[in-house]
């Protein structure tokens, strides 16, 4: 039971961290209706300007602190992710209103190489650390209740804490802010919200930078657990599974994916594994969103669209 428990564990975290990346995906798509390709590349140039700042910044203004380092490093990869996203929306999105999703998907996928490509040449392209002061070392727990206790990863467990907190954070703001009751209605209906005086354009950008952070959050915490590397960009694939999984147009449903994602990875690879020779954690979310694909494609808490002729 106890081995059971530290894997099931151990999918929870995991699958918060899915759900952060997936989050970024759900709120663009709500929005502005936009599959946002790029997200991972967001991730990964959120996590290089992080990293790269926080070995700058001590050796320009000359101080030591590690924590100092770290925040400032946030502050300015932050500043940037907000200038990124302004640029995303005026220079692209804005001259793309009302086209075929197909091109909306072909210009994220252009983002997505302009900024591994902008990435590599302002930061470099070496692999590079994030050292926020998570303790890597894991520890036993409740010794008293299992036999050997359950072991857990402290860095893991104060990752998915972050990211629960800041996808609570956003859900309070959409829910009782007005920005984020502006938010939904362009998200419920473009030309209604137009209507009433809702501006698009300030509305897309306020989105873009919200993922943008999430692509911080992220950057930051997946770079400190795997080091920041142009691979990291690949995250966002595994977050894909979770968004078909829960719905695009659903926060409570990337949420939902994240965890039922995280979990049956750990437990197939454990449980599973052993019977068909390994390895089954890299595609066991694939297989799950093409189930679900051809019984409920727009998943678990996703809108039926329904079409009248």
């Amino acid at each position: 039971m106890g081995f059971f428990l530290e894997t099931l564990l151990g999918g929870l975290m995991t699958g918060m961290l899915y759900s952060l990346v997936a989050l970024g995906f759900v709120l663009i798509f709500k929005a502005s209706g936009v599959f946002n390709f790029a997200q991972g590349a967001m991730v990964l140039f959120a996590a290089l300007a992080m990293a790269r700042f926080s070995e700058w910044l001590p050796k320009w203004f000359g101080f030591e602190s590690l924590v100092l380092a770290n925040v400032l490093a946030f502050i300015v990869a932050g500043v940037i992710m907000f200038a990124v996203a302004w640029l995303i929306e005026w220079l692209v999105l804005r001259h793309l209103v009302n086209q075929e999703g197909a091109t909306l998907l072909m210009a994220t996928l252009g983002i997505t190489y302009f900024l591994e490509g902008l990435g590599q040449t302002l930061f470099g392209n070496s692999i590079y650390k994030i050292d926020v002061g998570m303790p890597k070392d894991p520890v036993i727990a409740f010794e008293n209740v299992f036999q050997g206790g359950i072991l857990i990863n402290q860095e893991d467990l104060i990752a998915a804490a972050i990211s629960a907190a800041l996808v609570t954070l956003l859900s309070l703001f959409f829910q009782k802010t007005s920005t984020g009751r502006a938010l939904r209605a362009v998200a419920d209906d473009h030309q209604a919200a137009q209507s009433i005086g809702i501006p698009l354009a300030r509305i897309w950008v306020v989105v873009w930078c919200v993922a943008g952070v999430v692509a911080l959050v992220a950057g930051m915490i997946w770079g400190s657990k795997l080091g920041v590397q142009f691979s990291l960009a690949t995250v966002a694939l595994r977050a894909l599974p979770v968004v078909i999984l829960g719905g695009l147009t659903s926060v409570p449903g990337a949420i939902i994916g994240g965890l039922i994602i995280g979990v049956g990875e750990k437990l197939s690879e454990v449980y599973i594994g052993p019977l068909v020779g390994g390895g089954i954690e890299i595609w066991f979310a694939y297989v799950l969103a093409l189930a679900f694909l051809l019984v409920r494609p727009q998943g678990l808490f996703g809108e039926k669209i329904i079409d009248r002729v």
